[in-house]
């Protein structure tokens, strides 16, 4: 088969068919050929495109109805049931710099959703905790994204949410050896 080498990972290579220009074939990690179309490549980008707005959205709309930045969101519901959290975790957990996190600790501070309160083992660091207002947000915003969870799996016929939570399995162990070959 005449092929031309296209964007190629550790351990996959994507070729195009010269012969079919539509039809895309990918090595997996066990050197076994693959067929992708453009039509199933198209639909899936879309796809993936779609769910990350839908879930852009939903987040966008959360915060907007708990009254803080989408950042604080995302900031505040790292602490789960931790009860304390550094910057430098929060600038982990996030990807994004620690001179950011120092806003959003001030800005979730102003608020009274958060302080800041020295580690009695270590002077230098500086541990952040949720006020009880912080907690009760926190609380909030877990049970608004629960009950929307819930209802997006309620829509799905039940016969066939075992199937969507399979296709959903595959997909992210997909993404996560891709991910690891190319890392």
């Amino acid at each position: 088969m005449d092929t031309k080498a296209g964007v190629a990972g550790k351990g996959a290579a994507l070729l195009t068919s010269l012969a079919r220009p539509d039809i895309f074939h990918t090595m997996n990690e066990h050197g076994e050929a693959r067929e992708l179309t453009q039509q199933e490549r198209r639909h899936f980008s879309q796809m993936l495109d779609k769910l990350h707005q839908c879930c852009s959205d939903s987040h966008a709309s959360l915060a907007e109805q708990c009254g803080i930045p989408q950042a604080e969101l995302r900031c505040l519901t790292l602490f789960g049931q931790e009860r304390y959290l550094t910057a430098k975790g929060i600038a982990a957990s996030l990807g994004i710099a620690r001179s950011r996190v120092t806003k959003l600790v001030s800005g979730l501070a102003e608020k009274n959703l958060l302080v800041r309160v020295a580690d009695p083992a270590d002077s230098r660091v500086v541990l952040l905790a949720l006020t009880p207002a912080g907690q009760k947000l926190r609380q909030e915003i877990a049970d608004r994204q629960r009950a929307l969870r819930d209802a997006v799996l309620a829509a799905i016929a039940p016969d066939r949410r075992h199937m969507v939570l399979q296709s959903l399995d595959l997909l992210k162990a997909a993404m996560e050896r891709v991910g690891e070959a190319s890392a």
